[in-house]
């Protein structure tokens, strides 16, 4: 099955290009070469050899370690480097937001409308903003009824009520105190909502050092040059920050004419195609991960009380793990093909709920076991057979609970994927919706071996 694109790239007028350019990637390398970003002679910005669309291909054989290209900082796109920085600068007390990143939406509204914007190049090989895949694009009820039980919908739910409360409040006030800077086209929630979601697929986060861990996130930057690569698990390239440039560079031999693939970091399929609109086709995505909520192993756990007073004595011990910021009524326990990326939070909800009475008594005498006695801080996946039987029956109830909250079962999505003339009359939402499920129900079914 082939792996799809980070995205769709359509050239046209909504996405800052202009369908009577013979050839916007002329007029980008360009633009390259003006503004002092190198590319290797030995990578091409091609549709011909990827996976869809734009992408950056191999003309010849690089080495692992080899530059194919560096991007310098006068380059990016960001509130810092914009025309209109030194007013966001200014203002920057009253353009703070949940997300960080009103800032550079603003620096895009702007320069998308500028006539001379020195990114009107980079632009024209943006997508097309009507086009972008994203589930918050898609119909409420297509949304419910395809991703049901993934944590989509719920976290689509989210952006859109802070998208909606962002632009009310702080962007369009902004943008009609400054109306020489903003044409009435772009006060626009529509366009806004697209940029959100054109950000979060394509910007990046340059990484705190580790002195600067306490600090809040770096805001997003767009990085001309490095959004054209796709993303794979099992990529090729890396980009990399230095004082004066950003510069990609190849971390396994690529052979000629093989496309080159960057990393947003390890990525579920339910984050890829919330956050970027697409997914990596099973069992392609090694870093792919189910969740269990937090709240389905305490409703797990209820099952198995014969008393009220057992109940109570749930709660009391959920309330002990809330205290101990172990678990929280929107949080997750995160599953991957080999490691719990939760392990502390899992393994000691498991002991907190799981332990004789008496035992949870002292426990809450003595204010704590301390560090040595909590929950492990890491558990591999194939290590839970060997975890205590209370342990793995507990976990075990959650899991069933879990697959309940989905909207079909395993059985049936195994024969759409088997059955490629079944999978082919799919819609391509349809497709990755079902490639999202059928990962995270894989998953799901290994912990039931597992516990069995």
């Amino acid at each position: 099955m082939a792996v799809q694109a980070k995205r769709r790239r359509v050239v046209g007028p909504a996405g800052g290009g202009d369908d009577n350019d013979p050839d916007p990637v002329a007029g980008f390398l360009s633009w390259c070469r003006r503004v002092g970003l190198e590319l290797s002679p030995k990578v091409a910005v091609s549709r011909q050899g990827t996976v869809a669309g734009y992408g950056m291909v191999a003309r010849e054989s690089v080495h692992p370690g080899e530059l194919l290209f560096a991007v310098p900082r006068a380059a990016l796109l960001s509130q810092y480097t914009c025309s209109i920085s030194g007013l966001l600068e200014r203002e920057r007390g009253a353009l703070e937001s949940q997300s960080g990143w009103v800032p550079l939406l603003l620096a895009l509204l702007h320069e998308l409308q500028a006539p001379a914007s020195p990114w009107s190049p980079y632009f024209a090989l943006w997508p097309e903003l009507g086009r972008l895949e994203h589930p918050m694009f898609w119909p409420e009820e297509e949304r419910r009824r395809l991703l049901q039980g993934t944590g989509v919908p719920e976290a689509v739910e989210k952006d859109l009520a802070n998208i909606r409360s962002e632009y009310h409040s702080i962007v369009l006030p902004f943008m009609e105190a400054h109306p020489d800077l903003f044409c009435p086209r772009v006060r626009s929630l529509e366009l806004y909502h697209q940029l959100v979601a054109l950000v979060m697929a394509y910007s990046f986060q340059e990484p705190l050092e580790e002195e600067e861990d306490e600090k809040e996130p770096n805001p997003p930057l767009m990085v001309p040059a490095a959004d054209i690569l796709n993303h794979l698990a099992n990529h090729n390239a890396n980009l990399e920050y230095s004082s004066s440039c950003l510069r990609m560079v190849a971390t396994r031999p690529i052979p000629k004419d093989h496309e080159i693939f960057n990393t947003y970091g390890k990525m579920a399929n339910w984050q890829l195609i919330h956050m970027y609109g697409f997914v990596e086709p099973y069992p392609a995505n090694t870093d792919d991960t189910a969740d269990i909520q937090m709240v389905t192993v305490l409703e797990a756990a209820l099952q198995g009380t014969k008393s009220e007073a057992e109940r109570l004595m749930l709660y009391e011990r959920w309330d002990y793990l809330c205290q101990l910021e172990m678990v929280g009524e929107e949080g997750a326990f995160v599953i991957g093909w080999e490691e719990v990326l939760t392990a502390e939070e899992l393994t000691t909800t498991l002991k907190v709920l799981c332990m004789p009475a008496k035992e949870f008594r002292v426990l809450k005498d003595q204010d704590g076991w301390g560090e040595d006695g909590r929950g492990e801080d890491s558990l591999t996946v194939t290590n839970i057979p060997k975890l205590k039987e209370s342990w793995r029956q507990l976990l075990r109830d959650s899991v069933l609970l879990t697959l309940q909250t989905y909207a079909t079962d395993l059985k049936t999505e195994q024969h759409l994927l088997s059955n490629e003339a079944a999978y082919t009359k799919l819609s391509r939402r349809e497709q990755q919706a079902l490639q999202v499920r059928y990962g995270q129900k894989m998953i799901l079914h290994q912990l039931l071996e597992l516990t069995g």
